[in-house]
């Protein structure tokens, strides 16, 4: 029998062995008869833990943790419920449900990652767990995509989410820290351009935490930036915040004092700017065949456009906007209507 074909009859006979053994069923356990040496690979939440302890005290346990029982060790491995554990620690309790398998680690490991009981698996946590799948228990990429499920590219493209992932960054993600989105999206890319300016943020952030929008417009003023100016960047993340709200208090400024009208001049001056930046990329995609998706929006764009362009004539400058919804045959030169005008 082929390697993968063993590791798959471990992870199917773990529920047989629930079912037929009875010192591998759903019991009650004691809290320091579980290792937590796989907590570091799940990401913490304290709000989410605070939500899942109002839960617990409420109502109890629901659905027992994953472990998994190794020949010879008095303890039992946590593979999934650390939130769970976690929670009943707060609450004071010494005891947890747990659904025991007697299977090695690298089964237990795979059964855990392709069934998750508590809570979705975020796309970093299954990521570290598959790099303990191949990078310490051996599997090969092929193997995991096998038992787990998935292709060969879905393990691949969760491996590369690690490729820049420092560990100052794994302690801040583990830790909570740091969310998901500021360490794939600016963190991480950041690290794998220049490592010294993502531990330098990394720094600022540990400090003073910047929000998800706000870090969303540092990243992308610091692709626009200088070497000088990204160097202040890097440093005083703080003093961007300041810029932004800065300018947002100025634009209440300007709306209060243009008024709609100045409102509507904007609105038109971007309208113009985005529709000469879109002609400028529609030519470029001249000669190349076009996705369905974006040949069904230019339609729809373009039926949008014809049928707008009636509205906004109707507000044409040679137009008293007094008169925009009249007939302009309705009234004569003076006011008079037109059944009074006379013949020519």
């Amino acid at each position: 029998m082929q390697r993968e074909d063993v590791i798959g009859a471990r992870v199917s006979g773990c529920y047989r062995l629930c079912m037929t053994t009875p010192d591998f069923c759903d019991r009650e356990l004691d809290l320091h008869r579980l290792d937590l040496r796989y907590a570091d690979l799940r990401l913490a939440d304290p709000r989410a833990l605070e939500r899942l302890r109002q839960s617990l005290e409420r109502y109890g346990q629901r659905e027992p943790c994953l472990a998994v029982a190794l020949a010879g060790s008095p303890q039992l491995v946590l593979l999934d419920g650390y939130r769970r554990v976690a929670a009943l620690r707060r609450l004071g309790r010494d005891t947890v449900r747990v659904e025991a398998h007697a299977v090695d680690l690298t089964a237990g490991l795979v059964l855990a990652l392709t069934r998750a009981q508590g809570r979705a698996w975020a796309a970093i946590e299954e990521a570290w767990w598959l790099r303990e799948l191949t990078a310490v228990q051996g599997l090969s990429q092929q193997e995991v995509a096998r038992h787990c499920g998935r292709d060969v590219s879905w393990v691949s493209r969760r491996l590369t989410l690690l490729d820049g992932l420092s560990e100052p960054l794994s302690q801040a993600l583990r830790a909570g820290t740091l969310s998901l989105w500021s360490a794939t999206r600016a963190l991480i890319p950041l690290a794998r351009a220049n490592a010294d300016h993502a531990g330098r943020l990394l720094e600022a952030l540990r400090a003073h935490p910047l929000a998800t929008r706000t870090l969303r417009a540092w990243f992308a003023r610091y692709r626009q930036a200088r070497v000088r100016e990204r160097e202040r960047l890097v440093d005083h993340p703080r003093l961007f915040e300041g810029a932004l709200a800065v300018r947002a208090q100025e634009r209440i400024e300007t709306l209060l004092r243009d008024g709609p009208e100045g409102a509507c001049l904007h609105d038109m001056q971007m309208l113009e700017a985005i529709l000469a930046r879109l002609g400028k990329r529609l030519a470029a995609l001249s000669g190349e065949p076009w996705p369905e998706g974006l040949r069904r929006t230019l339609l729809r764009l373009t039926e949008t456009l014809v049928r707008e362009a009636h509205t906004l004539a109707r507000y044409s400058p040679h137009d008293h906007p007094r008169d925009a919804h009249r007939d302009p045959h309705s009234e004569g030169p003076r006011g008079e209507s037109a059944a009074d005008r006379p013949g020519p």
